[in-house]
């Protein structure tokens, strides 16, 4: 019999729900959760639940700890609350699964490397593909050079988001708290940012790394009455000399699967979900194909993974700290590149009032256009178009 994994969940709406659904799931024996932390727990959809299964509920992970221990910490909060809850729970001896993105500020992502390191901590960042069988063994067969030297990649998300979603919260769109701390929420560091992270760590030397980045710029919108941005084109360039283009958009009327195609000295692989085929298909430039499972099966690989590695204590997290660090610099670096971010021309806009939807007049169309030529906007010439500084980091 493996060792029951005790559980303490920070932040119970939201993704918490999701992570809710899994842990009280009758199939999942493995873990037990000793309690949740909420300021605002009558919002979770499984609020009634916790209070029949009796399960303590903190106003703050301090209070949890103060009588309580758990041999996991899912932290599942507002993005600039990550770094202090995370290093808290190592501190008081427990392992970490923090949700993507695990900071929006390069500093504090140190902070927590020293803090794992120190307390001989798991540190797990929660973006779901890089978890998979299917994207490990991906990984393992570029490493081993079976596709030849990784040359340029690219992705496409479209997915639509209306006003609800950027009211969730008060942090929602931000670029920082009332206390000065870096959030930066946008359509790159939240909905998105599992896909430019996959690219960032396909393109790693290393297994539990992503490629360092030489260079970045972008081009950022909105539509929406945000601080941040709901639109993004980005092109950067890693300093092992990936080449790598990133768009995605909130402002657009129809969703899309996301979708990306790496170009290597031998082969290419293409991840086209919207099309025939949903998995990951490597072809080679003799016509020999490797079929990988599609990456989307199984959005909390990560939970078992963690709770894996806990029970055996024997198991390296591929996706920690050093693999999510190019995703923090990458946000950090975009905003950069773009210090005033401009509203779309308003003649350009849309608003649906049945759906409380904003979009952008063939936006959708000009993102596909720049994926297929691999390019960002500004390079079509598009009127509303404004590129960014190419920024070193």
């Amino acid at each position: 019999m493996k060792t029951l994994v005790s559980v303490v969940l920070v932040g119970i709406g939201g993704y918490g729900n999701v992570y809710l659904k899994s842990l009280f799931d009758k199939g999942n024996e493995s873990a037990l959760v000793k309690g949740v932390v909420d300021v605002a727990p009558e919002r979770s959809n499984y609020y009634q639940e916790i209070k029949e299964r009796k399960i303590p509920i903190f106003d703050s992970l301090e209070d949890f700890y103060m009588e309580n221990k758990a041999d996991l910490a899912i932290i599942s909060t507002p993005i600039h609350l990550h770094k202090d809850q995370a290093c808290l729970a190592m501190e008081k001896g427990s392992h970490v699964l923090c949700e993507k993105p695990a900071t929006a500020n390069p500093d504090h992502l140190e902070e927590m490397i020293k803090t794992r390191d120190r307390t001989n901590r798991k540190l797990a960042i929660g973006f779901n593909w890089s978890f998979t069988d299917s994207v490990q063994d991906l990984k393992q067969d570029i490493l081993k050079g079976q596709f030849g030297r990784p040359l340029r990649m690219k992705s496409l998300v479209l997915w639509p988001r209306n006003a609800d979603y950027f009211n969730r919260s008060g942090w929602a769109g931000k670029k920082f708290s009332p206390n000065g701390d870096m959030i930066f929420d946008s359509v790159a560091n939240n909905a998105t940012a599992h896909f430019l992270h996959h690219l960032l760590y396909l393109s790693g030397d290393k297994i539990e790394k992503s490629a360092e980045i030489d260079q970045i710029s972008a081009e950022l919108y909105r539509a929406n009455p945000i601080e941040t941005f709901d639109t993004c084109a980005v092109h950067l360039h890693t300093k092992n000399d990936v080449e790598i283009i990133y768009l995605a958009s909130h402002a657009v009327a129809d969703e899309h699967r996301p979708k990306y195609k790496l170009e290597f000295e031998d082969a290419t692989i293409t991840y086209h979900p919207d099309g025939e085929r949903s998995e990951i298909v490597a072809k080679w430039h003799d016509g020999k194909e490797k079929i990988y499972e599609d990456p989307e099966k199984n959005h909390l690989a990560k939970l078992g993974v963690m709770i894996e590695a806990i029970q055996s204590d024997d198991q390296s997290i591929l996706c920690g700290p050093e693999a999510a660090k190019a995703h923090v610099q990458a946000i950090y670096g975009m905003h950069q590149s773009i210090k005033d971010i401009p509203t779309f021309p308003a003649h350009w806009i849309a608003y649906n009032e049945e759906t409380k939807l904003t979009t952008v007049q063939g936006l959708d169309e000009t993102l596909t256009q720049c994926y297929h030529q691999f390019c960002l906007p500004n390079d079509l010439g598009i009127e509303w178009s404004k590129a960014g500084d190419i920024v070193k980091l």
